[in-house]
């Protein structure tokens, strides 16, 4: 069973006539990936800032490493926003030094810390120069290094590949796994489902103040299947539809003809194999699982229309 690093408990936030979130609670298990989704406007950074203790809940509570939320707990977040606040006229180095001791680290410590990772990332000539003279890429990594730097055990990225060519993101991506297999716990909030499918262990999707989705993302995606395979037979040996499944679609290749169809619901797998094996030679099969962008849709879809 796992070990949930954070949770929240129906936490109720609310401005003025809009409640931005009603009653939502989440499990953040231990040392894993979490993929916080939903539409804009939904809540989810609402709930970002109240985990970082930038605002408070209404009701409700926010439990961090087994004890309930405490000031002190921020020292061991490292938090990446969307909207990006580093200071446009202070030179970079400098910059991200002042920033590591705010979160605890010593001057020579930061330093130290600092020129490994500017070295990593390919950026240590920028060290003197100043934020506003950056790419808007450059400006993401030196903020990222600085989310990391003090090695937090929860790490909140909020659109974090937001401004990346898809040669950075693919950079960043590495170094987000990298730092789940050191141990930390990351809370991943993006639009993007392509990269929450490759990264994300667990998620929760927010829709109009409230969770309407959460899980393993692999359970999530098992339990919206709908029963369609993937199979492919030689090309001489075209295969018939029976009672037992529909053919969606075929598409013949030159060795090949590829299917998708659908079972009956109350079917095995086994008992189709059966049935197929006696028309044709099977060369694969496999089940199709929908990807996440398609469950985010449905969901978000399927929601407002009630």
């Amino acid at each position: 069973m796992n070990n949930f690093f954070l949770e929240t408990h129906q936490v109720v936030k609310r401005f003025a006539n809009h409640t931005a979130l009603n009653g939502v609670s989440i499990q953040v298990p231990e040392g894993q990936i979490f993929g916080l989704l939903g539409p804009n406007g939904a809540g989810k950074t609402t709930l970002i800032r109240i985990i970082n203790r930038i605002t408070a809940p209404d009701s409700g509570e926010v439990r961090f490493n087994g004890h309930l939320s405490q000031a002190e707990d921020i020292y061991h977040i490292g938090y990446l926003p969307e909207e990006r606040g580093l200071y446009k006229k202070m030179k970079v180095g400098e910059q991200a030094i002042y920033l590591a001791q705010l979160k605890g680290l010593s001057k020579a410590e930061a330093t130290s810390r600092l020129k490994l990772w500017f070295e990593k990332f390919e950026i240590t000539p920028w060290w003197n120069k100043k934020l506003e003279e950056l790419s808007k890429g450059m400006q993401q990594k030196v903020q990222f290094i600085i989310t990391i730097l003090h090695k937090p055990q929860l790490l909140i990225f909020d659109e974090p590949f937001s401004g990346f060519d898809p040669v950075n993101a693919e950079l960043l991506k590495r170094e987000i796994l990298e730092l789940k297999k050191e141990g930390h716990t990351i809370i991943f909030s993006t639009h993007n489902m392509a990269s929450v499918e490759e990264i994300c262990d667990n998620i929760a999707l927010i829709n109009h103040s409230e969770v309407v989705l959460q899980g393993n993302v692999k359970e999530v995606r098992s339990r919206f299947k709908a029963n369609t395979y993937i199979l492919s037979t030689p090309k001489g040996q075209p295969l018939k539809e029976s009672p037992l499944f529909e053919i969606v679609d075929s598409q013949p290749t030159e060795e090949e003809i590829r299917y998708t169809l659908q079972k009956q619901q109350d079917m095995s797998n086994s008992a189709l194999l059966t049935q197929i094996a006696q028309q044709t030679e099977i060369i694969s099969f496999t089940e199709c699982l929908p990807s996440m962008n398609e469950i985010f849709i449905r969901t978000v879809e399927g929601l407002d229309k009630h």
